[in-house]
């Protein structure tokens, strides 16, 4: 089962039977790095909720909404013109469950998306780091921007908390992805290389690993020989 399998059915255990009035209280989960997440996604689509709908799982215990989301830009991937996330929670009548760190789709939403397959279908990669509200500023320009969370993300390599990501416009959060991409490109290239380096040092002979040595040995014994037989 991949990171992300665990990850869509962990949060569908998690998800309440009956949401209930509370005051909500801040969660601490581990941040993703932007570049892990443009490597790990499948695509990444800028699009438009269209429709959604809301049912039990097989097993009755769970729902789950799909949300049927129309193309509109690719910044990475081959997605089809419209695709259908799958996300933990909703209503089914008069039953509401909610799942932490799950941001609901509504029709008409405009969302930039990281796309990750699982069995259940395609879902938000990392869920809530994986979904960005798009908006249209005075201008008619695209702004992207993170989706609000009461979440407090960790760095856990350095064991604290990081700053929010910031709004900026979508050309920008596109060359972005670009550039993580480039950069996830030359660090599977630089695995790759250290991989066969790795392996060709495993393969090698005891003769090629030690041939300089036989040659110096080799030509010692020619010279003594030769020594030998001039006295």
């Amino acid at each position: 089962m991949t990171p992300n399998n665990r990850f869509l059915l962990s949060a569908v255990a998690l998800a309440a039977t009956l949401v209930l009035a509370g005051t909500a209280e801040a969660t601490l989960v581990r941040a993703v790095p932007f570049d892990t997440k443009v490597g790990e996604a499948e695509s990444i689509i800028l699009g438009k909720c269209i429709r959604t709908r809301s049912q039990w799982d097989d097993a009755h215990r769970w729902i789950l909404t799909y949300s049927t989301f129309s193309v509109e830009q690719t910044l990475k991937g081959n997605p089809p013109p419209e695709i259908t996330m799958v996300t933990p929670g909703g209503q089914v009548g008069s039953i509401h469950q909610d799942s932490i760190g799950i941001t609901p789709f509504n029709e008409g939403d405009e969302r930039v998306i990281f796309v990750k397959s699982t069995r259940l279908g395609p879902t938000v990669l990392y869920f809530d780091q994986g979904a960005y509200a798009v908006e249209t500023d005075d201008h008619g320009e695209k702004i992207v921007m993170p989706v609000n969370t009461a979440e407090v993300r960790i760095d856990t390599q350095r064991g604290k908390a990081v700053e929010p990501e910031q709004a900026r416009p979508l050309g920008d959060f596109r060359g972005q992805v670009r550039e993580a991409m480039q950069r996830v490109d030359a660090q599977k290239m630089d695995m790759l290389r250290a991989a066969m380096h790795r392996q060709a040092a495993g393969n090698e002979s005891p003769f090629s690993k030690y041939r300089w040595l036989l040659v110096v040995a080799v030509v010692g014994a020619s010279l003594a020989t030769w020594r030998l037989l001039r006295r």
